[in-house]
C-alpha cells in the first residue's frame, strides 16, 4: 500500500499525458472514493418554501486526499494534496426528519440556536465517485508513477448521515434551558392565563375608565341634553342653522330700512316717527309680496252755496285747501314717473 502525491486532472500536464504517445498511462472512470476535506466554514441554511424551509449545512473546504475504495495500480492506496494545491469542496449536509425531531428540542427556534464550532478546522471525509489518470514510472528505480484525479460534483456534492456516516447533531449545543426558552415559557404563561379567563378583552379597565369620564364631564357641560330626546325637536346643528338665518333676516330688514326710498325706510322715517311711542309700529309689506292697490279717491270737498262757508267736516273752504295743499306738497313727482314721499 502506497500513499503518494497527486495532481488534478485540470493541470495542464494531464492533457500533454493524454497527447503522448508511447507513454504508458491507465484511466479510471467513476471510482468510488473517499475524499479528506479541510472544512473550514460551515453555515445554517434553509431550503425554499415548497419545502416548508427545512434547515441544512453547508460546508465549504479544500481537498487534502483521494481514498479510492480498491487500490489503483502500483499499490496506491491514497494520493494526498498539499495546502493550497486542492480543489475547493462545497458540500451540502441533509438533515432527515429525526434529526429535526433533536435540533427542534435542543432550541433550534430560538435565538440562541447556533452552528457549533468545533466541526471546523478538522478534515473530514466524505463519500463521492473520482475519475483518475495514473502515469507508470519510466523504469527507473528512483521514478514513481504520477496520478491525476478529478472529483465529481466537487461544487455540489450532497452528504447525509446515511452517506457520509456523521450525526452532526450531537454536535450542537442544548439551548432549551437557556434565556429565550425562559421567554417562550412566559408566553406560555400568558396565554395559559387568557385561555382561563372568560373575555381576553384587548382594552384594560383603565380604558374604560377614560370613557366614563369623558361621558360624565359632557352631562355636566350640557345637563339639559339629559331630558330632551333628539327625537323630540330639532338637532343642535338644524337649530344653530334656524338662529342664523334670523340673524340675517334681521339685518336684512335693518339695511332696508337704511335705504334711502325703499318702502320700508319711508315708512320708518316719515310714519313710525309720527306714532307715539305705546303703539306697536307695523312694517309694510314689500310691494314684491302683496299687490299695490290704490287707495280710493277722496270725496272731493262739499262746496255750499251762500254764506255757509263750513262743511260737514267742520272747516271752513279757505282751511279745507290749505289742507289738500299742505298733503299735496308731502307728494313729490319725479322725472322718471314714479312717485316717492317728498321731504
Amino acid at each position: 500500500m502506497m500513499r503518494t502525491a497527486g495532481l488534478m486532472m485540470n493541470d495542464v500536464w494531464a492533457d500533454r499525458v493524454l497527447r503522448e504517445r508511447g507513454v504508458e498511462t491507465y484511466r479510471f472512470e467513476g471510482l468510488s472514493a473517499e475524499i479528506g476535506v479541510l472544512v473550514d466554514t460551515v453555515e445554517l441554511r434553509h431550503h425554499g418554501k415548497d419545502v416548508n424551509y427545512r434547515p441544512y449545512l453547508h460546508l465549504s473546504g479544500e481537498l487534502r486526499s483521494v481514498t479510492p475504495v480498491e487500490g489503483l495500480p502500483y499499490g496506491i492506496s491514497q494520493v494526498t494534496y498539499s495546502a493550497g494545491q486542492g480543489e475547493k469542496v462545497d458540500a451540502f449536509y441533509e438533515f432527515d426528519d429525526q434529526q429535526m425531531v433533536v435540533l427542534a428540542s435542543k432550541g433550534y427556534f430560538g435565538n440562541a440556536f447556533v452552528v457549533p464550532q468545533q466541526i471546523t478546522g478538522i478534515e473530514w471525509e466524505l463519500p463521492t465517485t473520482v475519475d483518475a489518470l495514473v502515469l507508470a514510472p519510466s523504469g527507473m528505480e528512483s521514478d514513481a508513477p504520477v496520478v491525476f484525479t478529478r472529483v465529481h460534483d466537487i461544487a455540489n456534492l450532497e452528504v447525509n448521515l446515511g452517506s457520509s456516516g456523521y450525526d452532526l447533531t450531537d454536535y450542537f449545543a442544548d439551548h432549551a434551558m437557556d434565556g429565550v426558552s425562559r421567554a417562550e415559557a412566559s408566553v406560555d404563561e400568558r396565554s395559559l392565563r387568557a385561555r382561563s379567563d372568560a373575555i381576553n378583552s384587548l382594552f384594560s379597565e383603565d380604558d374604560f375608565d377614560l370613557v366614563d369620564q369623558a361621558e360624565q364631564g359632557a352631562q355636566r357641560l350640557n345637563p339639559a341634553a339629559q331630558d330632551t330626546p333628539v327625537a323630540d325637536g330639532l338637532s343642535e346643528s338644524l337649530q344653530a342653522v334656524e338662529a342664523q338665518i334670523g340673524i340675517e333676516a334681521e339685518q336684512f330688514r335693518a339695511e332696508l330700512e337704511r335705504t334711502e326710498g325703499t318702502p320700508e325706510s319711508l315708512y320708518r322715517n316719515r310714519v313710525a316717527s309720527t306714532l307715539p311711542h305705546d303703539e306697536e309700529p307695523t312694517v309694510p309689506p314689500r310691494p314684491s309680496q302683496t299687490p299695490v292697490t290704490n287707495p280710493a279717491p277722496e270725496a272731493e270737498p262739499e262746496l255750499v252755496h251762500g254764506d255757509d262757508t263750513t262743511g260737514a267736516s267742520g272747516l271752513t273752504l279757505d282751511e279745507r285747501k290749505r289742507e289738500v295743499a299742505r298733503r299735496a306738497a308731502d307728494l313729490d313727482f319725479g322725472d322718471d314717473g314714479e312717485q316717492s314721499l317728498g321731504a
